[in-house]
């Protein structure tokens, strides 16, 4: 048996209710003009645009909701996008305690002597973990990356398992680290997926060390080096996150821009220049925020609908949705959106929080956009024998008369 529920979706201040509108009747006019109407269920968006790029993804960071994607499960070689997940591990290590930013690091030779884009810190040297983050995000300093995985796990190597393991944690499906750098490696392979699942998680985890990407350069050593991202100086919305190239992996750009509330994360692989990046990443951002927009109704636990139990410690269970109500919707679609719950019914103890006793559907129009399970907040013990034995006969004539 199931018991459905009208659910209220908030949409900046107003109320969209899950009920059948009624018509009203439109006030006169001395010359009334038709207005066409376009169907609810097909807002007009333009097609997405075709990039010159390998691999691509654009995404919303709060929704979760592709946008746009070509080859975005494509194993290729990520260069130095590599060093977003040594970031990451580093601003753990140090939100955790394990390390502190004023730490000193020893630098190896053979940080200081490995290739391509540098930091210019020298061998035997101590250097703070803050400016070896800063070195590594803004320079994408190849000797950074190497003396941070060294500094936390011993070796590169070692390190190089903590990557993979945070990876697999994240549901990076599709990638395997070799090194800390993005130095060519064999097997050493990414997604644009699973860069932006990286994106994702670097700025939804560490918002603190998040404003060091937006950071457009960095001096150190007597050298100013310059952050190798043009979007941060083509578009002030964008404020992060990480560069890369190799002749194998050709030009990559993660970025991520915030405009009115709504967060989008665009991932380009396998340009032909740094300009490329640029502009094909721009593409995506202007089409993304256009046409699109992102709302949150509910936060994970709000309470949506409290229910009988029957045969319980406690006579009633709170209902919610454990990771909230947030969709992204092309523009002007929101407003339009219903919604409804079923409950599972009757609902009997024992109850464990996150038991699914019911489901969100959010409609537009005849079109169901969006369903989740409806969950237990909280636990409910199965009540003493007397008690179930009384609730048992209750709700054998509440079945009766329902």
């Amino acid at each position: 048996m199931f018991k459905k529920l009208m659910l209220n979706l908030v949409v900046s201040g107003s109320v969209v209710m899950a009920a059948v509108a009624h018509a009203q009747t439109p006030t006169p006019t001395p010359t009334p003009t038709p207005t066409p109407t376009v169907p609810a269920s097909a807002p007009i968006v333009p097609s997405a645009p075709q990039l010159a790029a390998s691999s691509y993804i654009l995404l919303d960071a709060n929704s979760g909701e592709v946008l746009m994607e070509h080859n975005a499960d494509e194993a290729l070689p990520p260069a130095s996008l590599t060093k977003m997940m040594t970031s990451y591990i580093a601003s753990l290590e140090i939100l955790r305690g394990q390390i502190k930013e004023e730490d000193l690091v020893l630098v190896s030779e053979k940080a200081w002597r490995k290739g391509g884009s540098k930091m210019f810190i020298e061998v035997g040297n101590q250097v703070k973990v803050i400016d070896l983050l800063r070195g590594i995000i803004i320079q994408s300093g190849n000797d950074a990356s190497i003396a941070m995985a060294e500094h936390i796990a011993g070796s590169e190597e070692a390190f190089a398992d903590l990557m993979n393991s945070h990876a697999q944690r994240l549901g990076m499906t599709t990638t395997h680290f070799e090194n800390s750098t993005g130095w060519p490696a064999e097997g050493h392979l990414s997604s644009a997926r699973d860069m932006a699942t990286m994106a994702k998680a670097i700025i939804r985890d560490d918002p603190v060390h998040y404003k060091i990407y937006k950071e457009k350069e960095f001096f150190w050593n007597g050298i100013r080096q310059p952050n190798r991202n043009l979007m941060l100086w083509r578009d002030s919305t964008v404020d992060g996150l990480k560069t890369g190239h190799t002749e194998e992996a050709g030009y990559c750009l993660v970025s991520s821009a915030e405009r009115d509330g709504m967060r989008l994360i665009a991932v380009v692989m396998g340009t032909d220049s740094e300009q490329a990046r640029a502009a094909e990443t721009q593409k995506m951002l202007t089409w993304g925020f256009r046409f699109f927009e992102t709302k949150s109704f509910y936060e994970p636990g709000q309470v949506l609908s409290t229910e009988k139990v029957w045969a319980g410690v406690d006579d009633q269970v709170q209902l919610g949705l454990a990771d909230g109500l947030t969709l992204t919707l092309p523009k002007g679609q929101v407003e339009k959106l219903v919604a409804g719950i079923t409950v599972n019914s009757p609902i009997k103890a024992p109850i464990v929080a996150g038991d699914v006793l019911g489901e969100v559907e959010v409609k537009l129009g005849d079109e169901v956009m969006h369903t989740a399970p409806l969950v237990a907040l909280a636990g409910v013990e199965e009540a003493g024998i007397f008690g179930r034995l009384w609730d048992s006969i209750r709700l054998f004539f509440y079945g009766l008369f329902n």
